[in-house]
């Protein structure tokens, strides 16, 4: 049975494509993700897919060695049509699935259980799905952990095009810098003279009303022996007005650094009970008034929690705490083992976050990705790796300037 079209699919569309990762190549990050919720799962396929007008597309995959597949008798077509999970424990029992030629021939689907990768404004995007050959069940902790890691992958996905925005914006802002100080020099050089002759003039035509014929001929001879000159200030006029439109920028306000550190040690929670990794919550206490994006932080605090389970071995201790330090802090430590065994995050931070970032496009791109967005928030990064304690990371963020933000709300409700 053909899926229904979304009742938003050409907005949902337009979300997919603004993120521009259609028929890019793999990446590290979205392979170790569909590695996990395979091993999680167990089952022998796991796959990202971004469902397209015509096709799904595999960013990621495991167990399987084609690139994409027609939609129409894509699973994911009709997973995306929810919010929740699409468990189908026998496919050949299912009358949307039965006639699937896909699941109508030897070795077909028969086990698929896709979870939808839902954006922040509410679109479905496709699914992180795992498949099997043969029926079966998963059980809650492992729905839990499907779900989670469908989270991570539209994170990594919308963190990567916000990062793509923020680098647009920077450069806009260092260009309009540049066509201020032209701006500067030449309104302060050659054109101050005819302008201010300019001005005596029209002041002059103003109180007495009469035009004065030697004056005028003064200022159309300044005028057109600078004409370049004017042409030049309504180009950087123009070029500024340019420099300063659109763009994605960070939707900054005042949040709580305590609550949003809990939201993403819960949400990674699920990632860590698979691996047999226990987080210790320490963030709780007083509110840490930052000035921050929500959404935006979440997701690399998101990351950073998931980075740590990711390279810490089953068993393994995740301890996660806010305090007042310099600032407002959230603090990672990522445990050495009892018997000596060693989580791998230190490295991947080092050189993936802290060493040169900007040129990473491999492994730990996701990190990178990470990085600078907590550097468009002027926080400080540090890094620590010592033996029989482990890997530790803290993020020092400036604090709230309460004042200004209560100005900011009477404003706002005026």
């Amino acid at each position: 049975m053909k899926a229904p079209l979304p009742d938003n699919e050409i907005d949902r569309l337009t979300a997919l494509y603004s993120l521009d990762i259609l028929d890019t190549a793999p990446e590290q990050d979205f392979d170790d993700i569909v590695a996990l919720a395979s091993n999680v799962c167990g089952t022998p396929m796991s796959l990202v897919t971004l469902v397209d007008t015509d096709r799904q597309w595999f960013k990621a995959r495991v167990g399987c060695d084609e690139a994409e597949t027609d939609r129409e008798s894509s699973f994911c077509a009709h997973a995306i049509l929810g919010r929740d999970l699409l468990v189908v424990p026998d496919a050949t029992k299912d009358p949307r699935f039965a006639d699937n030629p896909q699941v109508d021939c030897a070795d077909g689907i028969r086990f698929y259980a896709g979870a939808p990768l839902v954006t922040t404004e509410g679109y479905a995007l496709g699914t992180l799905c795992v498949v099997d050959d043969t029926p079966r069940r998963l059980d809650v902790e492992q729905l839990q952990a499907l779900r989670a890691l469908a989270r991570q992958v539209t994170s990594q996905m919308e963190l990567r095009r916000h990062a793509v925005a923020l680098a647009s914006t920077t450069a806009r802002l260092q260009e309009l810098e540049r066509r201020k100080d032209d701006l500067t020099s030449l309104v302060g050089g050659d054109l101050r003279a005819p302008l201010h002759l300019i001005e005596a003039y029209l002041t002059n035509l103003g109180d007495t009303g009469r035009h004065d014929a030697d004056m005028a001929d003064l200022v159309a001879r300044a005028a057109a022996g600078h004409i370049r000159g004017f042409l030049d200030l309504m180009h950087h006029l123009t070029s500024m007005a340019e420099a300063g439109f659109g763009g994605e920028g960070l939707h900054m306000r005042q949040i709580d650094l305590t609550r949003i550190t809990q939201r993403a040690v819960e949400a990674v929670r699920p990632i860590a009970a698979s691996k047999h990794i226990w987080i210790l919550n320490q963030a709780g206490g007083p509110a840490l008034p930052i000035i921050a994006d929500p959404v935006r932080l979440e997701q690399v605090l998101t990351h950073l929690l998931f980075a740590a389970v990711k390279y810490t071995p089953a068993g393994g201790r995740v301890r996660v705490g806010t305090d007042l330090e310099a600032g407002p802090a959230v603090h990672l430590d990522d445990m050495d083992l009892p018997d000596g065994m060693r989580p791998e995050l230190f490295p991947h931070l080092y050189y993936g976050a802290i060493a040169n970032p900007a040129t990473v496009p491999g492994p730990d791109h996701g990190l990178a990705v990470a990085k600078r967005i907590l550097d468009a928030h002027h926080a400080t990064v540090a890094l620590s790796d010592r033996p029989g304690d482990g890997t530790s990371l803290h993020v020092v963020f400036p604090s709230a300037d309460l004042s200004a933000a209560a100005t900011l709300d009477d404003l706002i409700a005026a």
